[in-house]
């Protein structure tokens, strides 16, 4: 791809920030030529110029899918993993021109298959024009696409998402089978099927979300069936319907023409409502409606006097067209000043009816006080009435009333023991439901929650499954793309070379842990028995050190060489850690120095020099300005 690399640049260490801009440049042109023709493969000179260059190449990486971090550091301050996975990324890119060639499909519905992609991929390569802004001289560079607004029209379909599934009667599957047009056939326009099949399909799509989404929120805390809650919200929609009509249908009293329009309101309630009978409704109608029809009714003879006066009126053959449209004009005026008396005397009678209803209302209202004050009267004047029918045998009468009082006193006391024998199991019974109903309230709950979760694993399964399927997809496609011609050989040595590697490293390292833990075994075993020396020793030499000077100095000696030796075994285990420490600090080294930071380091002071020298120029330009 690059042909002017020198012969010393070996690895991707050794690459300049040219080289790696050349290199990355040509990959985007080849993986897009839209994107790479407008990157140069060279560095400008001026700083400002080479960060605009490494931005723009990292802008085109990461659009191409590079999940890396890259930025203008990538290209003027690289690193070797940086730049290797880059390249590797660009490379993995590239076209493979080799398998498409080697495998081209055979059949006719291939070929169409292959001409219609080959189409549809140039028509979206193409920049989309509305149609008034279309140039017949320019069509190649245009999409030439259908020049036709995208107007829906309704369509009948046999078989919809909308509403739920129900079973149809013989007749409506009579005229879907015998009848009903064809869907191409349906809209007026044959350019209006695309756009009448989009908008149908768009609308079953939104409107089963949507109940899924309401059956998920509120149908199932009502725990009812989805046909019930479906006829529960019809009946509560068509109630609401009702109200908004009856509120419609009421006449205002700002309204002098809406006799006709209030009678068609009140048809449709009454149909609407199911109303076969009686139309009491209808009949009733309000006071106003009443005026209104007394108003503008008019006896059969006054509507044959007018309409003989309107022929007689009628202008005769030799009357000029100037006389003719004086006199519709003067009856023009006329009838407006009839319409205007009309209104006005409307007006009147509509306020004399809203003063009567009121005298009416508060004339009932009173009405309907002094009835209760007579009943009270009445009631009054009938237990003083038989009051003074007890006074003339007041003694007998008294007996009688305590006999009474005693005996209904009796008649409590057996009520309320009969109440208590029948109270107590009632309540038992009573505390008995209340505490199943709050269990089944309980399960009913837990189960809800239990399919709200087992919605919410359906919804999250079936994400998955999409994402899945469409991972899927793109693997086939992947799959697809890659060269047919690479026998199996190959990367089935290759496959045996790495898992033999692994194995033989495997094995070194399964070496070393073995070894490692012999020599721990070893290291704890000499520990043991040097501890155990020690103790034996120093008893036997602790007891004679106690009768002989010269045994208690050896003593004082094998003390001092124990302690001595235990330094020296503790010195070497922390020289081994130093050691340790030592190499991990030498790899981290070796790591520093492979992302080249000393050396960038540097080239970011000479192009902060570089750019100070720039911008001091500038301003020396600026002040000579």
């Amino acid at each position: 791809m690059i042909g002017d690399i020198d012969e010393d640049v070996q690895r991707v260490k050794q690459f300049s920030s040219e080289l790696i801009v050349q290199a990355v440049v040509r990959c985007l042109r080849v993986i897009d030529p839209g994107v790479g023709s407008g990157l140069s493969p060279t560095l400008p000179p001026g700083m400002s110029a080479r960060f605009r260059v490494g931005m723009s190449l990292a802008q085109a990486c990461q659009d191409l899918g590079y999940k890396g971090e890259i930025g203008y550091q990538t290209f003027l301050y690289s690193n070797e993993p940086e730049i290797r996975s880059l390249l590797m990324f660009l490379v993995e890119k590239l076209p493979r021109e080799s398998a498409e060639v080697s495998d081209q499909p055979a059949g006719k519905s291939a070929l169409l298959q292959k001409a219609i992609a080959a189409q549809i991929k140039a028509q979206l390569a193409l920049p989309w024009l509305p149609p008034f802004c279309r140039l017949p001289l320019h069509r190649k560079t245009q999409s030439p696409g259908p020049c036709h607004n995208f107007r829906a029209q309704p369509l009948s379909l046999p078989y919809s998402l909308k509403g739920p599934a129900k079973k149809q009667s013989k007749e409506v599957k009579e005229y879907w089978r015998e009848y009903l047009l064809p869907v191409t056939s349906q809209p007026s326009q044959a350019t209006s099927v695309p756009a009448s099949l989009l908008e149908n399909h768009v609308s079953e799509l939104s409107a089963a979300q949507d109940w899924e989404n309401e059956w998920n929120s509120q149908g199932l805390l009502s725990r009812l069936t989805p046909e019930d809650y479906r006829s529960r919200k019809r009946m509560r929609l068509q109630k609401r319907i009702e109200e908004q009509l009856r509120a419609a249908a009421q006449p205002r009293p700002d309204t002098h023409n809406a006799t006709r329009s209030t009678s068609d309101l009140s048809e449709l309630l009454n149909s609407f409502a199911g109303a076969t009978a009686g139309g009491d409704v209808l009949t009733k109608g309000t006071r106003f409606t009443h005026s209104e029809k007394f108003t503008f009714t008019q006896e059969p003879e006054k509507a044959a006097q007018q309409m003989a006066a309107a022929a007689s009126a009628l202008p005769s053959s030799h009357q000029s067209e100037e006389d003719l449209k004086a006199q519709q004009e003067a009856e023009l005026s006329a009838i407006q000043q009839q319409l205007q008396q009309l209104s006005v005397q409307m007006e009147e009678v509509g306020g004399d009816i809203r003063q009567l209803t009121v005298s009416i209302h508060q004339v009932s209202d009173e009405l309907k006080q002094r009835e209760v004050r007579n009943s009270e009267k009445e009631s009054n004047i009938r237990v003083k009435k038989q009051t003074i029918d007890l006074l003339p045998d007041a003694e007998n009468n008294l007996i009688k009333l305590q006999s009474l009082v005693e005996a209904s006193s009796k008649r409590v006391v057996h009520l309320a023991s009969q109440w208590e024998k029948h109270r107590t199991p009632l309540i038992d019974e009573h505390r008995r439901l209340k505490e199943l109903c709050s269990n089944r309230e309980m399960e009913s709950s837990r189960k809800l929650s239990e399919i709200k979760d087992l919605h919410d694993k359906i919804r999250q399964s079936a994400e998955e499954a999409k994402k899945k399927e469409s991972l899927y997809k793109q693997l086939i496609t992947e799959y697809e793309t890659l060269p047919k011609d690479v026998s199996r050989s190959a990367y089935t040595m290759r496959i045996l070379e790495i898992v033999g590697n692994i194995k033989k490293q495997k094995e070194e390292i399964t070496k070393i842990l073995s070894d490692t833990k012999d020599l721990q075994k070893e290291i704890n075993g000499l520990t043991g028995k040097l501890d155990r020396t020690f103790a034996v020793t120093d008893e036997l030499v602790f007891k004679d050190a106690k009768k002989d000077e010269s045994v208690r100095k050896s003593y004082k000696y094998l003390a001092a060489l124990h302690e001595n030796c235990t330094q020296l075994i503790q010195t070497i285990e922390d020289t081994g850690s130093i050691m340790r420490e030592i190499r991990d600090l030498e790899e981290q080294i070796e790591t520093e120095n492979g992302k080249k930071t000393v050396s960038n380091l540097e080239k970011i002071l000479e192009d902060y020099k570089a750019i100070r020298q720039e911008n001091s120029a500038l301003a020396a330009k600026i002040r000579e300005g």
